[in-house]
C-alpha cells in the first residue's frame, strides 16, 4: 500500500519499542514527531543515534533523522495519527498500572482533530482503549466516532525487532468497524505480514493470552529442573529425550522469567477474572519463586568457602540485548549482594555501565571466581573454555553450555 509522505505521526514512547516503529515508519516516508519524557533520551535520538540496544537500530536512526523524518521532542504535536507506546507496568499488588497511558491520552487532547486515528501499542489489560476513547470524549468537544481509536499490540523479538515490526503478522482492534479499517489502512503502509481485524478488546486479550502460553510453558520446564534436582537428574538430557515424541516440545528452564511481557502480561489476566485463572496465577508463581530457589543454591555452595568470589554471568533478562526489565538475573545477583554470599564479580558484556552493580569484564571474573554462575545465555558464555571452569563450581540456570 502506498504511503502517504504527508502525513505525519506522533509516536508517543520512544523506548524498546516505540523507537524501533517510530525509525521503521520514517524510512518508509512518514513524518514522525517522537515524544520521550527523558531529555537525555530526545538529545540522544536527535543527535543520531539509539538509546537502546537493538541490531542495526543506530543506523536506521541515523538515517532517518538526517532526512528530517524522524525528530524527537518532550511535548507531542499536531499530527494525522497517534501511536501510544508507552510502559503500562504492575503495581506492587500485580495490578495493571496504567498511569502512562493515562497521562499519554491526555497529553494529546490539545492536538486532536476531527478524523485522528488514535492506536495503542502498549500492552493492556481488556477495556484499555475503550477508556483512552472515554479520556478523550470527556476532556473534549469531540462526539463519539469523529476520532478513531484502536489497538494493534507489538509482537516483536528483542534483537529482531526491526525485521518483525514490518513482517510479523498483526492484530487490529478497533472500537467500531470504521476505526479497525482505518487503522489496517494505515498498518498495511508498511507491515507485510497479515491483518488480522478484529474487536479492540479481543486484540488486547490476544496479547495477554500469547505471553501466558508461552509463560505457562516456561514455569513447566521450571518446574522440571526443581523435580530433577530432587531426583539428582540431568534437566537438560531429560527434556532433549522428551522433545523427541513428535507431539511435545517442552521449553527450556531458567532463573526465572524476565521482560516487560511474560513476567507481566498474565497477571492482567488473573486481574481481569481471578476465580477462572488459576493455571495462569499458579504459573506466574512457579516463575516468579525461581530466583529464590536460584539464590539458595549457590548459598548452599559458598557455604564451602569462606569468602567465596563468585563470578555472575548476564543481568539481561535474555540473550545478546541489554534490557533488564523484570529480569530475573538482576533479582538474583541483588539478593546475592543484600546476603553478602560472597564477593561479586559481576558480568555483562551489552552495558558498559549499571547504576547499581560494578561490572568487569568477562576474563577478569573468571580468573578470581570460585563459583561460576550463568544467568544469562549471552553469546560470549556459551564457549566458556573447559581450562577456565574446571577447578571452579559451575551453576548453568540457563543451559548456555549445553547449547
Amino acid at each position: 500500500m502506498k504511503v502517504d509522505s504527508n502525513k505525519k505521526i506522533c509516536v508517543i514512547g520512544l523506548g524498546y519499542i516505540g523507537l524501533p516503529t517510530a525509525a521503521v515508519l520514517g524510512s518508509r516516508g512518514y513524518q514522525i514527531h517522537g515524544v520521550e519524557i527523558n531529555p537525555k533520551a530526545v538529545e540522544t535520538i536527535n543527535s543520531g543515534k539509539a538509546h537502546i540496544v537493538e541490531p542495526d537500530l543506530d543506523i536506521l536512526v541515523r538515517a532517518v533523522v538526517t532526512t528530517g523524518n524522524l525528530k524527537a521532542h518532550t511535548e507531542p504535536a499536531a499530527a494525522d495519527i497517534f501511536m501510544i507506546c508507552v510502559p503500562t507496568p504492575l503495581t506492587s499488588e500485580n495490578k495493571p498500572d496504567l498511569q502512562y497511558v493515562r497521562s499519554a491520552t491526555k497529553s494529546i487532547l490539545p492536538y486532536l482533530k476531527t478524523g485522528n486515528l488514535i492506536v495503542l501499542e502498549s500492552t493492556s489489560p481488556p477495556g484499555t482503549t475503550e477508556m483512552i476513547e472515554a479520556i478523550v470524549l470527556e476532556g473534549s468537544d469531540f462526539a463519539k466516532g469523529e476520532i478513531h481509536f484502536a489497538h494493534a499490540p507489538e509482537r516483536v523479538l528483542p534483537g529482531k525487532i526491526l525485521r518483525e515490526v514490518v513482517e510479523n503478522d498483526r492484530i487490529i482492534g478497533g472500537i467500531d468497524d470504521a476505526s479497525t479499517e482505518n487503522a489496517a489502512e494505515f498498518y498495511g503502509s508498511f507491515v507485510t505480514g497479515k491483518l488480522l481485524k478484529t474487536h479492540c478488546r479481543t486484540a488486547e486479550t490476544a496479547k495477554l493470552v500469547e505471553n501466558a502460553f508461552r509463560d505457562t510453558n516456561i514455569a513447566f520446564a521450571n518446574e522440571l529442573s526443581l523435580f530433577s534436582e530432587k531426583m539428582n537428574l540431568d534437566v537438560w538430557e531429560l527434556i532433549q529425550l522428551a522433545n523427541h515424541h513428535p507431539r511435545v516440545n517442552i521449553l527450556s528452564p531458567g532463573p526465572g522469567v524476565g521482560g516487560h511481557c511474560i513476567a507481566v502480561d498474565p497477571w492482567f489476566l488473573v486481574d481481569c477474572a481471578p476465580d477462572v485463572t488459576r493455571l495462569i496465577r499458579t504459573a506466574r508463581e512457579v516463575n516468579e519463586a525461581k530466583p529464590n530457589w536460584v539464590v539458595d543454591r549457590v548459598v548452599a555452595k559458598a557455604d564451602r568457602y569462606k569468602n567465596p568470589t563468585i563470578a555472575c554471568l548476564g543481568l539481561a533478562y535474555k540473550p545478546d540485548i541489554d534490557d533488564l526489565r523484570e529480569s530475573p538475573a538482576v533479582e538474583i545477583v541483588r539478593e546475592l549482594k543484600q546476603r553478602k554470599v560472597g564477593e561479586l564479580k559481576i558480568v555483562e558484556p551489552n552495558l558498559e555501565s549499571h547504576e547499581e552493580f560494578e561490572l568487569t569484564s568477562l576474563a577478569d571474573a573468571l580468573d578470581a571466581a570460585d563459583i561460576v554462575l550463568i544467568l544469562v545465555g549471552h553469546s560470549a558464555f556459551l564457549k566458556l573454555p573447559q581450562s577456565r571452569i574446571a577447578e571452579k563450581i559451575l551453576i548453568d540456570t540457563c543451559g548456555a553450555l549445553n547449547r
